[in-house]
């Protein structure tokens, strides 16, 4: 998936979902992804069996997990940041 100029490597995104057989993957996006999030909620659903719910809290960086998330009772916490884990 590409929108604009980010690469959002969907297609690991949606293998990791498959690996793990998550079936309730939360998506955690820095502010300046929040306006495709319905989009990429989307995609993940269409191309796995999981329900994706969305983060609304900030995420200031990999640091900023929401760890809170796990109350949810999900399977995958997937974060999108704004550079690559090294």
């Amino acid at each position: 998936m590409q929108t604009f100029q980010y690469d959002l490597e969907m297609e690991k995104a949606i293998a990791k979902i498959r690996e793990e057989n998550a079936r309730l993957v939360c998506i955690q996006l820095p502010d300046g992804l929040k306006p495709y999030a319905a989009e990429i909620q989307e995609q993940l659903e269409k191309s796995t069996e999981a329900k994706v719910v969305i983060w609304a809290g900030s995420c200031y960086g990999a640091c900023d997990a929401a760890v809170e998330a796990q109350r949810l009772g999900v399977d995958l916490l997937i974060q999108w940041g704004h550079s690559e884990w090294r």
